[in-house]
């Protein structure tokens, strides 16, 4: 990947008249105060915080529009900010410059329940959306786990819990507004549920990590509330057990909304975090979705393949209460297995697997990790391939650092030789341009480039993320 170094020695300083012009526009929602840029410098990932030279607020598309623009008159670099839950460096800044942080954007626009969609700023969250929205009968699923924003999740085609039943941001994105890189302001899509009306231009910035455009307000899709909720969790004798067990229920075609895995330290850790009494075994967390006769239907099923794997106490949560101190557990799971190694740093991995290969991946990564004896847990978003190895490591350790750096690499090559991805959600980032060219090939890398260079050919839209080498953009 692109060395933080290389690219330090690319940053330019920040020009006292470009300050000056955002403090005209902005007043003071322009910042230099070191607490702030600390903050804004910094993610959720294992890199060390990578400061901006200013922070300004924005508060409206035009006022994006108005920030970029000066910012490319004097060529200086700008990156979007939205929760700061990105996991793979997305935020920060390599070669310093504007942080554009879009919190302030925070209005629901419009919600047009008869046709089951919702516009809203780039800085609205999931939960304040589903909270608006509650009285509708509807709500939006897409549930990375994070109260991230909107407009983040758009631009890193977020997923996460509820995705084997209603998809990622890329099925539940309609439109999108986005400021370009020279400062226009463009609308891709509409409300229509399909169109055949040239390039798919939503789809471009869906995943584009604010690397051609700055998204600043998306419309997306809404289901109704289903009329009854249930959960279930079960523990396996082992990892091949509960992983084939899932297998078997999405190729049986069983509508689950969603299943999620955790390995026994990942149990014994939210045990420790959350105060539950849990077997510290393999476990499964279903959560099923429909008529109340649907649901039994469904849960049936599963508990009967559970069954047929050794399944040990297939317990329900019907009541919301029961339900929520569940998945509030499962969300808590980075935070929980932090605690196996105080004082550590997780690398937090990301990979995902066609489903009939989804048990080898997780065995053989596990293997990995063991042999290395590296302390880890391993949670994943199961119904859709998708998985995740949280290994602890001293980020003052070189050696810790590249030995669990060797394991992830290891599970990419892994999967995408299994005709996988190496990332079904967190992105690519700083963290994973290697592993980019590796799943797509030289030359479909090269045409992302002519993409980049096209909506952005001075490079100044959150560079040295996606793509390797900012030097042929500049």
């Amino acid at each position: 990947m692109n060395h933080p170094a290389q690219l330090a020695a690319l940053k330019k300083p920040l020009p006292p008249e470009l300050l000056a012009a955002l403090q005209a526009v902005f007043a003071d929602r322009v910042t230099t105060s070191l607490a702030m840029r600390e903050h804004h410098g910094r993610d959720e990932s294992s890199y060390d915080p990578m400061l901006p030279d200013a922070v300004v607020f924005a508060q409206t598309t035009e006022e994006v529009a108005e920030a970029v623009k000066l910012c490319s008159s004097f060529d200086i670099p700008m990156i979007p900010y939205g929760t700061g839950t990105s996991l793979e460096g997305h935020i920060l800044a390599l070669r310093g410059g504007i942080t554009i942080d879009l919190s302030q954007m925070s209005k629901v626009l419009a919600v047009h329940a008869e046709d089951q969609t919702a516009t809203v700023q780039a800085g609205v969250t999931r939960k304040q959306l589903n909270q608006e929205i509650k009285d509708t009968g509807l709500f939006f699923p897409i549930d990375p786990g994070a109260d991230a924003s909107l407009g983040g999740m758009a631009a890193t085609r977020a997923s996460g819990t509820n995705a084997v039943r209603y998809g990622t941001m890329r099925e539940n994105v309609m439109a999108l507004t986005v400021v370009t890189a020279d400062g226009r302001i463009i609308k891709t899509g509409t409300r229509a549920r399909k169109s055949s009306a040239g390039y798919d231009l939503t789809r471009i910035f869906v995943g584009s990590e604010g690397t051609l455009g700055i998204i600043t307000e998306v419309t997306v899709r809404l289901y109704p509330q289903p009329e009854a909720v249930s959960a279930a969790v079960c523990s396996f004798p082992n990892t091949a057990a509960a992983v084939n067990t899932v297998i078997q229920t999405i190729q049986m075609g069983v509508p689950v909304a969603r299943v999620e895995f955790l390995d026994e330290n990942a149990v014994r850790s939210i045990n420790r975090h959350d105060k539950l009494n849990l077997p510290e075994k393999p476990l499964l967390l279903f959560e099923f979705h429909g008529s109340e006769h649907g649901v039994q239907e469904q849960a049936q099923v599963v508990q009967e393949l559970a069954g047929e794997h050794d399944a040990i106490g297939f317990e329900w949560a019907t009541r919301p209460e029961d339900r929520s101190r569940l998945w509030t557990a499962r969300h808590n799971a980075y935070f929980a297995m932090l605690q196996m190694r105080p004082g550590a740093r997780a690398i937090s991995t990301d990979c995902c697997v066609p489903i009939s290969r989804l048990a080898e991946c997780i065995l053989d990564t596990q293997a990995d990790c063991e042999k290395n004896d590296m302390i880890h847990g391993i949670v994943g978003h199961v119904g859709d391939g998708n998985f995740h190895v949280l290994m602890m490591v001293d980020p003052h350790d070189p050696a810790d650092v590249a030995k669990a750096e060797g394991v992830n690499a290891r599970m990419v090559a892994r999967a995408i030789s299994m005709d996988g991805t190496c990332t079904g959600e967190h992105g690519v980032g700083m963290h994973k341009m290697d592993f980019l060219v590796q799943e797509h090939g030289v030359e479909a890398i090269e045409q992302m480039r002519i993409l980049k260079r096209a909506f952005d050919p001075k490079n100044i839209m959150n560079p040295g993320k996606i793509l390797h080498s900012v030097q042929e953009t500049i």
